[in-house]
C-alpha cells in the first residue's frame, strides 16, 4: 500500500512557528468560541468527548432516541461532553423547537455539546459557484442550530473539484464564506481530514493558509487519511500538518489488541503530537469497529485514552 510520509522533514523551527500558531488559535478560541481549547490543571491534559457517529448503528437501527443521546453519553459512558451528527436531526434542521429541547436534555443531566459534524449539504469547494454559495448557505442551519446548543462549531468537508491549486482556491472560498456566517454568533467552522485531497494533510493545511480566518480550522482524525484507491498520507504527518490549525481532534479507532492498544493508531504517539501544539481541549471518540459492539468500542477508546493521559502526564 502507497504511503505518503514526510515527518523526517519536519524541523525544529516549524515545531516553534506551528507551536506559536497553535497557542494564538487557542487563545482566539477560547475568546470567541466557547473556551474550546481551554487550560486544563496539570493532572488533566485533555478531556474526552463522545462523538454520536461511535452510535451510528443505534440511531440508523432507530433503537434509540438522538433527543436523548447526551444522556446516554453521560449514563453509559460517564463521558459530559458531546458531538452531534447532523444526520440524525437532518428533519429538524431549521426547527429552533427541536435544538432548544436537545439542549435542555443535555443541561438536565450536566452535558456540554462541543460540535456538529456536517454532511449531506453540498461541497463547500464546488467548482461552480452557484453551487458552492448553496452549499454554504444550506450550512447555516448549522451553525444556528450549533448556537443554540452550545456548541464552539460545526465540522464540515472541504470536497472539491479540479486541479490541486483550483481545489485549494475553491475550498478556501467557500470555507471563508461560511466562516464569516459563523462568525456572527461567535460559531467556528472546522475541516475533518476526510477523504480525497482533505485527506492529504499537506493539502488542507493550504486550504487553511488561504481562508486565513481565526474562526476556520481543523479537526484532525487519527484514522482519515485514505487519499484514494489504496494512497495512505502518513497519519502521523497528517496529524502534524492539521494541528497547527486545531479547534478539535478526532480519536478515530476500530480494533483493539489484548492489551487494548488501538492497533492501526499508536495512541501514545499520536497525542504526544497533538500535545505538543499546545492543545489542551477535547478529543473525540470517534468508534467505528465491528469487532466490539458500539458501547464495547467506545468503554474500550475511552479506557486507551484515560490511560495515555495518565502516562502523558
Amino acid at each position: 500500500m502507497a504511503t505518503v510520509n514526510r515527518l523526517s522533514t519536519f524541523s525544529t523551527n516549524q515545531f516553534g512557528r506551528r507551536s506559536f500558531l497553535a497557542a494564538a488559535a487557542g487563545a482566539i478560541a477560547l475568546g470567541v468560541a466557547g473556551g474550546s481549547r481551554r487550560l486544563h490543571a496539570a493532572d488533566s491534559l485533555f478531556d474526552i468527548s463522545l462523538a454520536q457517529w461511535s452510535l451510528h448503528k443505534r440511531f440508523f437501527a432507530k433503537e434509540g432516541d438522538p433527543l436523548d443521546f447526551p444522556k446516554m453519553a453521560k449514563q453509559e459512558f460517564g463521558i459530559n461532553a458531546v458531538e452531534y451528527v447532523n444526520q440524525f436531526y437532518f428533519d429538524h434542521g431549521k426547527n429552533a423547537d427541536h435544538f432548544k429541547e436537545l439542549r435542555k436534555r443535555a443541561d438536565d443531566v450536566g452535558v456540554k455539546g462541543v460540535l456538529i459534524m456536517c454532511d449531506r449539504e453540498g461541497a463547500l469547494g464546488d467548482p461552480d459557484e452557484a453551487a458552492r454559495k448553496k452549499a454554504v448557505e444550506n450550512h447555516y442551519k448549522w451553525v444556528d442550530a450549533a448556537s443554540i446548543l452550545g456548541c464552539h462549531c460545526i465540522r464540515v468537508n472541504a470536497s472539491s473539484g479540479g486541479t490541486y491549486r483550483e481545489q485549494i482556491v475553491r475550498a478556501a472560498d467557500g470555507l471563508r464564506q461560511l466562516t464569516e456566517y459563523g462568525a456572527k454568533q461567535k460559531i467556528g467552522v472546522i475541516v475533518e481530514n476526510h477523504g480525497g485531497l482533505s485527506s492529504n494533510g499537506s493539502w488542507l493545511a493550504a486550504v487553511m493558509r488561504e481562508v486565513n480566518h481565526p474562526l476556520c480550522g481543523t479537526l484532525p482524525d487519527f484514522g482519515n487519511f485514505r487519499v484514494g484507491g489504496k494512497i495512505q498520507y502518513d497519519r502521523y504527518q497528517g496529524v502534524n500538518d492539521l494541528m497547527p490549525f486545531a479547534l478539535g481532534v478526532s480519536a478515530k479507532s476500530h480494533d483493539f489488541d489484548a492489551d487494548g492498544n488501538e492497533i492501526h493508531t499508536d495512541y501514545r504517539k499520536m497525542l504526544e503530537i497533538v500535545l505538543s501544539f499546545g492543545y489542551r481541549g477535547y478529543v473525540g471518540i470517534e468508534y467505528e469497529g465491528s469487532q466490539l459492539s458500539e458501547p464495547d468500542g467506545i468503554m474500550a477508546t475511552k479506557k486507551l485514552l484515560e490511560r495515555v493521559r495518565a502516562e502523558l502526564t
